[in-house]
């Protein structure tokens, strides 16, 4: 994905790996515990967390094609992914890794995923995957992905998508309006047309249960403390950036909520759901 820059990811990563829902991580490595080799396209790759997140469950042999369209992430997850395996050796098209026992080819793939979600053009791979995505993207590119999975009957197993409930704690008086401002500022174009938001999750389970799929959905919430205050507070100040441009908030009112929860003592869950889907 553009416009994330790689400091956040690496922020986030760690709050993301332990948020993923354990449940449909153990179905995802049960679907392929028979295989011994795998081709994976992760659609807004990044920095290639999904790939440290999954490939420890996944076959001995794994073919990951990451795709973004932003150069510079595609160049920092080559780095993450070598710094990652207890071995690596960089290729024409990436890298090659090993991590586990597990024998990773990762081939880098840019690519306008706003122009076309069916990243794996010719090359048909065995899984789909994708992680904190499907909120920035608009109903009708999900319309158009899943449209592409049906052609070529593919499963899907997708991270992270917000569900647009967040809690602070403590709680703060301006939290449902700072909520508020932000959800409309983050249903803005994000380069896929108006962003599903929470919406997301809900619109891909109800397409692909249409097109024959089965869809199982389960709870992947962060869950941040006093170990997180570094994310808690670029999360925060996230929120006052987004809240600042909709003008719908006094400013001082925003100062005093930052404040407020950039404080030693602050809590926050933030919800998200992961979601799993093969055909019947």
């Amino acid at each position: 994905m553009s416009g994330f820059a790689p400091e956040w990811l690496q922020l986030r990563e760690d709050a993301d790996h332990r948020a993923r829902n354990a449940a449909l991580c153990e179905k995802l490595a049960a679907r392929f515990a028979d295989r011994e080799a795998i081709t994976i396209v992760d659609l807004g790759a990044g920095l290639g967390s999904n790939l440290r997140a999954i490939a420890p469950v996944l076959p001995a042999r794994q073919h990951w094609i990451l795709v973004d369209h932003d150069p510079a992430l595609l160049a920092a997850a080559r780095d993450a992914i070598s710094a990652w395996a207890d071995s690596s050796r960089a290729t024409a098209a990436g890298i090659e890794a090993v991590k586990l026992g597990r024998a990773l080819h990762v081939e880098l793939m840019r690519h306008d995923l706003a122009a076309d979600p069916a990243a794996w053009n010719s090359t048909k791979p065995d899984l789909v995957t994708a992680a904190a995505l499907f909120d920035l993207v608009s109903e009708d590119w999900i319309d158009r992905l899943v449209a592409a999975l049906v052609r070529t009957m593919l499963p899907l197993y997708t991270a992270l998508t917000h569900d647009g409930k967040t809690q602070w704690l403590p709680a703060h008086l301006a939290d449902a309006a700072m909520e508020a401002a932000f959800a409309r500022h983050f249903a803005r174009d994000k380069g896929f047309g108006p962003s599903a938001g929470a919406r997301a999750l809900g619109l891909l389970a109800k397409r692909l249960s249409a097109a024959g799929y089965t869809v199982e959905r389960a709870p992947s919430p962060w869950r941040l403390g006093r170990n997180d205050t570094a994310l808690i507070a670029a999360l925060a100040h996230g929120w006052c950036e987004a809240v600042r441009e909709t003008g719908e908030v006094p400013s001082l009112t925003i100062e005093d909520w930052l404040k407020a929860h950039t404080a030693a003592s602050v809590s926050c869950t933030v919800g998200h759901e992961d979601l799993i889907a093969f055909l019947r």
